[in-house]
């Protein structure tokens, strides 16, 4: 009979190890359903939606079954379903406790309807230990993380979070010490700021920033190093954006494909002759001095403003070390002259006193070149983000394109 999909609802505190945790374990060995994460809330139906609960499920190259399919969005919010195999989940989940010094007990702090979260729970089965769920109901705050940090217990302690969850327990005293007794924290879901990185150093918390994506079962490149059993390579991105170069990731963590969508699946995901897959990612990256992968950001949110390829990643990193500054997204808006404009979206550090547009192009000027600095501004109170903690790039580009009032 053919496979199909069965929902897994996703409530966060005790709820995970009762309704959440034997599910998938019995879909990793085989003995149950694949699963489809169902959050709450008005992306249900639509996460349903993709998951064509009344249809057979399919096999990824070779046959392989599929234990879990993945809702994921990215940064574009358009959802669609990464199929994953067992045997790819329980391989990240080997790489990256190999990495980190072996299996501890992990805090959960992410919701188990992202591919974060959900490893959280397969690296506690692989490790067989209990991980401690946060309630979530109500949302992150310091108070619950110190809670749940406490009932850890001895022994080797992680957990994985994304960056604004960092800066609030960052600023809370009881929060920063409770990060400082974890092993590790792995940080991911959006690029971390450098400051952010520092002020976590000097309070003495050893954070892991990690890359990867739900179509690579989550983070397979820990601090710009890949994951024994990943490989990176970069490519030529096309003539859309020349000179630019895509991150292609190989290796036994990588997906098998979209649920219902064979087109999609064969622009993101190819075989080679030795049977290894490899996830042809939409980001663009370089090689550092180090050897280190440095990530410069999406292909389709390259700028490309004059005929320079501007990569917002770096023009925000140039952007934060501006004191004015507390977080930044550079998008880029139509221009009649340029082609694209670049804008910077700014949540100033004071109301009071918020950046001027000269102080922002000369923070960008001191690193970058030029032409990367931006010629528009907006202020923003918040930034929108995704539900997975990303920044909400289509919403801020409507944003920016809707208020940046800037000449060219």
């Amino acid at each position: 009979m053919p496979a199909r999909l069965a929902p897994l609802p996703c409530p966060s505190g005790p709820g995970v190890l009762t309704e959440v945790l034997p599910r998938l374990r019995a879909a990793l060995e085989g003995s149950g359903p694949a699963l489809l994460p169902v959050p709450d809330g008005p992306t249900a139906q639509a996460v349903r939606s993709m998951g064509r609960l009344d249809e057979a499920l399919e096999t990824g190259p070779g046959g392989e079954p599929v234990a879990l399919v993945v809702p994921t969005s990215g940064s574009t919010g358009q959802v669609k379903g990464a199929l994953l195999g067992a045997t790819a989940m329980r391989a990240s989940a080997r790489a990256a406790l190999d990495r980190l010094g072996g299996p501890g007990r992990w805090l959960l702090a992410l919701p188990t309807t992202h591919v974060a979260g959900l490893n959280v729970l397969v690296r506690s089965l692989l490790a067989d230990t209990e991980p401690v769920p946060m309630p979530l109901d109500a949302g992150f705050t310091a108070a619950g993380f110190v809670t749940a940090t406490a009932r850890l217990g001895p022994g080797r302690r992680y957990t994985a979070l994304v960056p604004t969850q960092l800066r609030r327990l960052l600023v809370d005293p009881a929060g920063a010490a409770a990060l400082a007794s974890y092993d590790a924290v792995l940080l991911g879901g959006a690029a971390a700021e450098p400051d952010l990185l520092e002020r976590a150093q000097r309070a003495g918390v050893h954070v892991v920033t990690t890359y990867g994506m739900s179509e690579t079962c989550g983070g397979c490149v820990y601090d710009g190093v890949a994951l024994d059993g990943v490989q990176v390579v970069l490519e030529p991105a096309g003539t859309a954006h020349p000179g630019a170069s895509r991150v292609v990731l190989g290796g036994s963590c990588i997906f098998l494909g979209y649920r219902g969508e064979p087109a999609r699946s064969v622009r993101a995901l190819r075989v080679d002759e030795e049977g290894t897959r490899w996830h042809l990612t939409n980001d663009t990256g370089r090689w550092e001095a180090s050897g280190r992968l440095a990530v410069l950001g999406r292909l389709d949110d390259l700028v490309v403003s004059g005929g320079e390829n501007v990569a917002p990643a770096l023009v925000e990193r140039a952007l934060l070390t501006c004191s004015l500054v507390a977080e930044a997204v550079v998008v880029g808006v139509p221009d009649p002259q340029w082609g694209q404009r670049v804008v910077a979206v700014v949540v100033p550090a004071d109301p009071a006193r918020p950046p001027g547009l000269g102080e922002l192009v000369a923070a960008c000027r001191a690193s970058l070149p030029a032409p990367w600095a931006p010629r528009g501004m907006v202020l923003a109170e918040r930034l929108p983000m995704l539900g997975s903690g990303k920044p909400d790039r289509e919403a801020i580009r409507g944003l920016a394109a809707a208020q940046d009032g800037s000449p060219g």
